[in-house]
């Protein structure tokens, strides 16, 4: 991983496009200001707290506990972050090792032999941890007459993105049959690096052109990914509501302007995500106008996904709001309270854009950040939601939706045995294409403990865009 990020610089931020916010800045807390801010109501005078929130927001004990929960898991991941990604480049290292030489036995034959694979992080055939989980590249399960040809696009492609350039562009010119248009790796202007990555596929078909946008998620050894999701931050933008301050940062969001509708920025700089994804459709389509466009994401790339569209909202991207088809998002977090889902359900009926949550069975992530009288989070449109036999409920809200409910840990743990099981059974029942490796079965194992873990994998949510009913509730629409 690259240097320690460093700070965010909230102080220093010009919030004159939001009308309230509440920013923590962890590389400002010290141990008594963060023990003061369990007794003190006052958090205006805690130096990792910039606050403009109307109302009580920060007068429970409850309230405060969150924030100094959030503040404590960030500094240790920001401690850990180095030795995090030297650990998480080993496992990843090892596991292709394994692959490309066929085992442990054909590493020491081919060591000795001086046939030893060495893997390329850069190569057509490195795969990430997630990639691993689930190595499935074809996809030929699922013809392009079936309405569920899209939503199996977008979660592959969601799983695509986790890996690095030259193994998507040979996956998607040579499995795939699509054109590869660009895999980006966006500036975080707060973490001052690099974050946040993001795929854009071309899916020609005779009159029909689809732009697949796939943000990548929280990778499993990311300390930066998994500070912005822990970060409870918040922006209140008006006419919009209260959005995750985190989310909007890893899109795109300026330090000192917010989010302008223009920008000029060196070339020579990676560039932010929400713009240079605009840019090139707003080329892309202007030149084929039968061309539209879906946006989707897996974990934290999900709560990206739906990001997206609010800020072209916002600037009233004309071009952009017609072409939009749909927004597929998988294990998505929640990203803002009860104004913004209420402006997100009206923005999204008045231009007919198809927007489907999926969460499958105890995933941990959809659950997250809390939805109570506390914190302001909620989600919004329809949830389809799988249990183990990707059976599909369609629902408001995913059940047990906080997650950490002392009614649901027993019958969660049962669930993660009968998942476990069903490791081994799956592929003599559904054929193939559905078998599970040692790297996911040892990943089920880790169920057994956290309950819902290993169910944010890909695994399960591309086996729900297979295997369950869904072809019904897009039929229906």
């Amino acid at each position: 991983m690259a240097s320690k990020p460093k700070s965010n610089g909230n102080s220093k931020c010009n919030k004159g496009f939001a009308d309230s916010y509440m920013l923590l800045n962890p590389e400002d807390a010290h141990f008594f200001d963060l023990v003061h801010v369990l007794y003190s109501r006052n958090l205006g005078n805690r130096k990792f707290v910039d606050s403009n929130a109307e109302g009580s927001y920060e007068g429970s004990f409850r309230q405060r506990w969150l924030i100094f929960v959030s503040v404590v898991l960030q500094k240790l991941l920001l401690l850990i972050a180095k030795p995090l990604s030297f650990f998480g480049s080993c496992v990843e290292f090892f596991i292709n090792l394994l692959v490309l030489n066929g085992g442990f036995i054909m590493i020491v034959i081919n060591f000795l032999t001086g046939h030893l694979v060495v893997p390329d992080r850069n190569a057509p055939n490195y795969l990430s941890c997630i990639g691993n989980l689930d190595a499935r590249v074809k996809l030929d399960a699922i013809t392009r007459d079936d309405c569920r040809y899209y939503v199996s696009l977008a979660m592959m492609a969601s799983k695509a993105s986790y890996e690095n350039a030259a193994y998507l562009k040979s996956l998607i010119k040579n499995h795939w049959k699509m054109e590869f248009v660009r895999f980006f790796d966006c500036w975080n202007d707060f973490q001052e690096k690099a974050t946040t990555q993001v795929l854009i596929v071309l899916d020609k078909h005779e009159n029909r052109d689809t732009y697949v946008v796939a943000f990548r998620g929280t990778e499993p050894f990311d300390a930066d990914a998994w500070c912005t999701d822990l970060d409870i931050s918040w922006y209140g933008i008006p006419g919009i509501g209260k959005m995750h301050g985190g989310f909007m940062k890893a899109l795109g969001l300026q330090k000192n302007v917010g989010w302008p509708k223009e920008i000029q920025r060196d070339e020579n700089l990676p560039p932010l995500a929400y713009y240079v994804i605009r840019d090139i459709l707003r080329k892309g389509l202007s030149e084929n106008p039968n061309a539209k466009f879906i946006i989707t994401g897996h974990s934290l790339g999900g709560a990206l996904a739906i990001l997206y569209p609010t800020i072209m909202f916002l600037h009233d991207e004309k071009l952009l709001i017609e072409r939009l088809e749909g927004i597929y998002t998988f294990g998505q977090p929640r990203v803002g309270d009860e104004a913004y889902a209420q402006y997100m359900r009206q923005k999204l009926r008045e231009n007919s854009i198809r927007y489907c949550r999926f969460v499958y069975c105890n995933d941990i992530v959809p659950r997250l950040p809390y939805d109570d009288k506390d914190l302001l989070f909620k989600h919004f449109g329809i949830c389809l939601f799988f249990n183990r036999r990707y059976e599909l409920r369609i629902l408001e809200e995913e059940p047990n939706k906080n997650y950490f409910s002392p009614w649901c840990v027993i019958p969660m743990m049962f669930n993660a045995v009968l998942e476990l099981i069903r490791s081994f059974t799956i592929a003599y029942k559904n054929g193939p294409h559905y078998r599970e490796g040692w790297f996911l079965f040892s990943f089920r194992l880790v169920g057994l403990l956290i309950p819902g873990l290993p169910a944010h994998g890909p695994q399960d949510y591309i086996n729900s865009t297979l295997l369950g009913s869904i072809e019904k509730h897009f039929k229906a629409d």
